[in-house]
């Protein structure tokens, strides 16, 4: 009896890393001070040591059961950037800048090629979060997962000048709230996903005129990653004074969080075109607004809050880095929380 005999195949570990190399290089920041295949992953801070405060801000999170749709159409190479993007846009939530990431991918059956595309993903995440793929693990699970399914989770770590990290102390009556539009669903809300939408093949693969593609294909839309759009309001010189990543809880919970005591949202649904997918989820599972609402993101992956003096120059800023921005409502007082008009 050996190791590969138990349902473990080292060899294939190996290759999975030889094959995921060329990928984490694309990665690679000046900062990195480590070699791939390391026990661990370094990174210098030296260049950031002439920040008044340097503070690290860190994330984690992982993808959630849309790895099912992965699983069922075969298509592994998209899914890490949702890893990456959960993970980045909460630190980029903080005005922080990402720096170096890690994943974790377990797995009932190392598929050296599968991994590989896994990483591909990921790498591609890190490419558009400027950050570097510093590190990772694939376990290798027989018995634990089935032969064809995996988990994937990641962490990041980034950082920020302590007196520019974005805290929502700033927020005043009559700011404006902008949202940035989502790419589709992004990670959450698919064990709803999964029950309004028949998980077949032949169902998945149907072509919508309304999406412009198959319904598979708009559920494995990665989740958008916003660090730019973010930068490129700080080198505007707008003042982000609150910043919410639109994910779990939808506009419910995660529009109050960016918000102080005493401070209230108000949200102008028809400020902006409601995604037909989200429509389709609707119509199909018979779901109230409530909690469509309360669940999904409903096409705005991230809200910011800025003075209404700033918000067009803000909404032209993002618009010019390639994003969609829509002013969606804004601030006034109140118990903290949201109206949805």
């Amino acid at each position: 009896m050996d190791y590969k005999q138990a349902g473990v195949d080292i060899e294939a570990g190996y290759r999975a890393v030889d094959l995921m190399k060329e990928h984490i290089k694309k990665t690679m920041r000046k900062e990195v001070i480590s070699d791939i295949g390391g026990f661990s992953g370094a990174f210098s801070l030296k260049r950031f040591m002439t920040m008044e405060e340097p503070t690290l801000v860190s994330g984690t999170d992982g993808v959630g059961t849309k790895l099912k749709i992965a699983f069922l159409l075969d298509t592994h190479d998209t899914i890490g950037i949702d890893c990456v993007a959960m993970c980045v846009n909460d630190i980029a939530c903080s005005g922080a800048e990402p720096l170096f990431f890690l994943d974790y991918i377990a797995c009932g059956k190392n598929n050296p090629e599968k991994i590989a595309d896994i990483v591909k993903g990921v790498a591609q995440g890190c490419i558009e979060a400027g950050a570097a793929l510093i590190g990772g693990e694939t376990a290798e699970m027989p018995g634990f997962y089935p032969e064809d399914e995996y988990d994937l989770a990641g962490f990041a770590v980034g950082i920020g000048d302590k007196r520019n990290l974005i805290t929502g102390k700033e927020v005043q009556e009559k700011d404006v709230i902008i949202g940035i539009a989502s790419s589709g669903i992004h990670s959450n809300g698919y064990s709803l996903v999964r029950q309004v939408f028949r998980m077949q093949r032949s169902i998945l693969d149907t072509y919508y005129e309304s999406l412009g593609m198959t319904l598979g294909e708009a559920l494995l839309t990665p989740t958008k990653i916003y660090v730019k759009a973010l930068q490129g309001l700080k080198k505007g010189k707008i003042n982000i004074k609150a910043c919410s990543h639109i994910t779990g809880g939808g506009f419910y919970e995660n529009i109050p969080r960016m918000l102080p005591e005493g401070m209230h949202g108000i949200i102008r649904i028809d400020s902006y075109d409601v995604p037909p997918l989200f429509k389709m989820l609707k119509k199909d599972g018979d779901i109230t607004d409530k909690v469509m609402y309360n669940t999904f993101n409903m096409g705005i992956g991230m809200a910011i809050v800025v003075d209404a003096k700033q918000a067009d120059k803000a909404v032209a800023t993002i618009n010019e880095t390639g994003e969609k921005a829509y002013i969606i409502g804004e601030v006034r007082g109140g118990t903290r929380g949201i109206t949805l008009c």
